[in-house]
């Protein structure tokens, strides 16, 4: 039997990838601040899982984390889902700050966790939620988008790293579009994806152990258009 642990698990992508991965049979460790949610969730699961509610920006849920992963005797697959947004055009240090504290550097001290967990094991799967706002800067949302941009590439690390190990470990790179979570503060939104069909999507995504995806497809083409538009348009469409 499979196991999973969904950091950031009480609600949107990773509620619904949790659904998913219950219904294929995987035990799993759920993980967020808001224990009612993952108690109501772990309610509706049909198969075996363990909450855990822990504010991952603490040093100390580091340590609860690795004990989860203990409890389960082993994982063969984490998912970091956990993230925050603010619409910040006043640069609000507090919600920059908040943004980077939980999107950075909680991110990295769970992939970090994780990527020296799966080493040991000799095997595993990362997948990190990302964004498609990590491949360009926003006046509205900077600390977001930048924040989302270390996430890609911080995770490209250590596939390379990964790979020049020679281990059997894949980190697979996630890059939604607009989904309709609570992290949709935006207004101006198109090619809106639904929660269950974006965890569809990136449940395929961890199925083929891809290094990333766009989620929904769609957006592989405005990626290619971020891409290459340069700057003095890209600032007209924002």
């Amino acid at each position: 039997m499979k196991k999973a642990v969904i950091v950031g698990a009480s609600s949107g992508i990773g509620k619904e990838l949790a659904k998913i991965l219950s219904d294929k049979g995987y035990t799993l460790g759920l993980v967020s601040r808001r224990k009612s949610l993952l108690e109501k969730l772990q309610e509706e699961l049909p198969n075996k899982s363990l909450i855990r509610s822990l504010d991952i920006t603490s040093m100390n849920s580091i340590e609860k984390l690795k004990r989860l992963i203990q409890e389960m005797d082993g994982v063969d697959l984490i998912i970091i889902s956990a993230g925050c947004i603010y619409i910040n055009q006043e640069l609000d240090f507090e919600k920059e700050k908040k943004t980077i504290d939980l999107n950075v550097s909680a991110f990295t001290a769970v992939i970090n966790t994780a990527y020296k967990y799966f080493s040991k094991r000799g095997k595993g799967h990362i997948v990190g939620i990302s964004s498609i706002a990590a491949l360009r800067g926003a006046d509205d949302a900077p600390a977001y988008h930048a924040s989302k941009a270390y996430v890609s590439n911080y995770m490209e690390g250590l596939r390379v790293k990964a790979e020049k190990e020679n281990l059997s470990l894949k980190i697979t790179d996630i890059k939604p579009g607009y989904v309709d979570t609570d992290m949709a503060v935006k207004d101006n939104q198109f090619w809106v994806a639904s929660a269950e069909t974006a965890a569809s999507q990136i449940f395929r995504a961890i199925e083929k152990k891809k290094d990333h995806a766009y989620i929904t497809k769609r957006w592989r083409l405005a990626a290619w258009l971020l891409k290459i538009i340069p700057g003095f348009l890209y600032k007209k469409i924002l």
